[in-house]
Parts: structure tokens; sequence; C-alpha cells
């Protein structure tokens, strides 16, 4: 079963997270940031992945902490419920338009963290969402999900345009990256023989 259920609870947030990967994108996605559970909804249906996020914060603060932590619970949930990676494909790669924005994905389930960030937002905020947590909750999904994660913007104007896009880039290349490989189901995709 590659279903995992990560709890992480904090000074600054209190946060759940059930994912199965081998889902049909079903989601419940609950964090008091009105704009992030949109997005992590499209993260959810775009990558066939169920998905539940409970998570309080201190929002009287600003939504960092709650955006950055659900990062980092989601990426623990990711590795955990892909095991030792057998049979699965492991990479993924999306090239997705939304309207006037463009935003191109590459991401590798290698178990080596990396993030390559090229996606500037021509806005500060997209309503009261700052977007500078687009790229901050990525780096902790990239970080604690082992994941080499490149996000590059073709092009775009509309700062919500370019972060859905970014979210549904990524969806759809890991829905990819997490599909079991029929010709290879029982093998570890790495000549190393783990990953």
């Amino acid at each position: 079963m590659r279903k995992a259920t990560i709890t992480r609870k904090t000074a600054e947030t209190d946060i759940s997270v059930e994912i199965n990967l081998d889902g049909s994108g079903a989601y419940d996605n609950q964090t008091g940031v009105g704009f992030f559970d949109h997005m992590l909804d499209q993260l959810a249906r775009h990558a066939l992945i169920d998905m539940t996020v409970r998570a309080t914060g201190d929002l009287h603060i600003d939504d960092h902490h709650t955006v950055e932590d659900t990062g980092i619970a989601l990426g623990q949930a990711l590795a955990k419920a892909l095991g030792d990676k057998r049979g699965i494909r492991r990479y993924g790669e999306c090239r997705l338009v939304m309207d006037d924005a463009q935003v191109v994905c590459g991401l590798d389930l290698s178990g080596r963290p990396f993030l390559v960030w090229n996606v500037e937002m021509p806005t500060a905020k997209i309503g009261s969402f700052d977007t500078e947590l687009v790229r901050e909750f990525f780096q902790a999904l990239s970080t604690h999900g082992g994941i080499t994660l490149h996000l590059d913007k073709v092009h775009g104007f509309n700062s919500h345009h370019i972060a859905e896009a970014a979210f549904k880039a990524v969806a759809r290349a890991l829905r990819q990256a997490v599909e079991t490989d029929p010709r290879k189901a029982d093998a570890v995709p790495s000549t190393k023989g783990t990953l």
C-alpha cells in the first residue's frame, strides 16, 4: 500500500497529512490559508494523489510557518509512501500552460533534494497571500521528499496564473514519476540498486 500519514507538531504549527499515491485525486485540504488550500487541491487533483491536509498555525503572525511546515510534512509523507521506490518511473516532466502563464517542471525522485527555482512573480501578493511562499513550499517539499525539482517560468504576467501553473506542473510531473513502470515493476530505477 503506497499510503502514508504524517503528523508534525511544533510551537508554530500542528499539521497532519494523509496521502494515497494510487488514488483518484480526491482532496480535503484545510490549512486556514485559502489560496494555499486551492493550490494543494490542484496538486492532489492533477497528481491523482488522494490528499487530506489539516493544519493550524500562527496565522496571526503570517502564513509562512503554515505553508512551509505543510511542505515539510507533505514531503515526508511522499518519501514514506514511496518506500524503497521499487517499480516507480522515478522521473517526471510537464510543460503546463494557464492563460498567460507557462511553467516547465522536471523532477527526479532521486533521494537527493535540490530545488532550481526560476519562477519570478510580478507581484508580492495574490490577494493576501505572499507570493514568496510558493518557493518556500516547494523548497520544503523538495528537501523533505528527497526530490530534485526544477521549475522554470517561460512567461506570464498574472501571479495567480503563474503560481497555479507551477503547482499543476509539479502535480503532473509527480504523477508520472510515482507511477509503476510495468516493464520494471520489481526493480529500483537506479544502476546503484537503491534510491
